[in-house]
């Protein structure tokens, strides 16, 4: 008995090399790098576009998940992570963590999934031909700014005074303050633009907005803050608000107006399978938005003491009730 046992224990120390040999070795690994919080429901959404293009996470393709919290500082190092991983692909969400991806490297092909007017901000050369390493998908996030003026206006008779709420060090800022600028100009509407760097530095900016009569607030996507947080204090200072992102709305923000981010987290899957095959960056088109979303929150309405018009309504993509 004992010498059959040392021959099946001879065997497998044998056979146990060549397996380890057999197993694939090709599985490509990708990274994932979000600027604000990751959520199970962000990395789904990322998932949903891998699996209809063959790819399940663990399988035929390895994902290296990366937050940077609203960090700029911390979208640094962890793109410099994921290039000393060597991954094959890295797929940026909003324009820090697509910068700090191109900063640190010229070589692995980024996917940009989304950013803000990725022309101005320098990530591209064109949206026809970007050149370079990174291609993917723009948000028109600051293209949109006189829509959600617009709707702010509806919403709020009279209005004119509205706050933007932005980063600071976030390299869109420049552009999507310019065209609000313009649009509110052209409204007759004044615009007071807050920076919020920093956690600590929300509550006092929403508290200057509020001494200053201002009548609603435009939240751009990218403040280091949690989403809840947003929300909670522009309700206690009574602050219509206004976002780009749907998960602002379902925190308890009135509304939000832009392109649909899990629309565009999914389709980046498309330029991923691609780019696997062989395809260039450079080659590869940057796309546009092809789904926008309105909307509202008719509990953050009603708290407010504001009723919504019949001709914002017709526009809503969805309501919470």
């Amino acid at each position: 008995m004992r010498r059959i046992e040392l021959a099946v224990v001879l065997m497998l120390s044998v056979l146990m090399p060549v397996v380890a040999r057999a197993q694939p070795t090709d599985v490509p690994r990708i990274g994932v790098l979000t600027f604000m919080a990751m959520t199970s429901v962000v990395q789904e959404e990322f998932r949903r576009g891998l699996r209809e293009h063959g790819y399940v996470e663990g399988k035929n393709i390895l994902v290296e998940w990366r937050s940077a919290d609203g960090r700029t500082d911390r979208a640094d190092a962890l793109a410099a992570e994921l290039v000393r991983l060597k991954v094959g692909v890295i797929v940026a969400e909003f324009t820090p963590a697509i910068l700090a991806a191109k900063n640190s490297t010229q070589t692995i092909p980024i996917v940009m999934a989304s950013a803000g007017d990725p022309i101005a901000t320098g990530l591209v050369a064109s949206l026809s031909r970007p050149g370079g390493n990174v291609t993917g998908f723009t948000n028109l996030a600051a293209e949109l700014s006189g829509k959600r003026l617009d709707l702010l206006r509806e919403i709020t008779p009279g209005l004119t005074r509205v706050g933007l709420l932005m980063h600071g060090a976030d390299p869109l800022d420049k552009a999507f303050e310019a065209e609000t600028r313009a649009a509110a100009t052209k409204a007759g509407i004044e615009l007071d633009v807050k920076k919020v760097p920093r956690p600590q530095d929300l509550q006092p900016a929403l508290s200057q907005l509020t001494k200053e009569r201002t009548g609603a607030v435009i939240v751009m996507g990218n403040l280091p803050v949690p989403i809840q947080q947003i929300a909670r204090s522009a309700m206690q200072h009574r602050l219509p608000t206004i976002s780009l992102l749907d998960q602002f709305v379902e925190a308890g923000g009135l509304m939000s107006y832009g392109a649909s981010i899990s629309d565009i987290r999914r389709r980046a899957a498309s330029y991923v399978d691609r780019i696997l095959k062989g395809a260039k960056p450079a080659d590869l088109p940057v796309e546009q938005p092809t789904t926008f979303e309105l909307i509202i929150n008719l509990k953050t309405a009603k708290a407010l003491d504001l009723t919504i018009p019949p001709s914002v309504m017709l526009q809503a993509t969805r309501v919470i009730d």
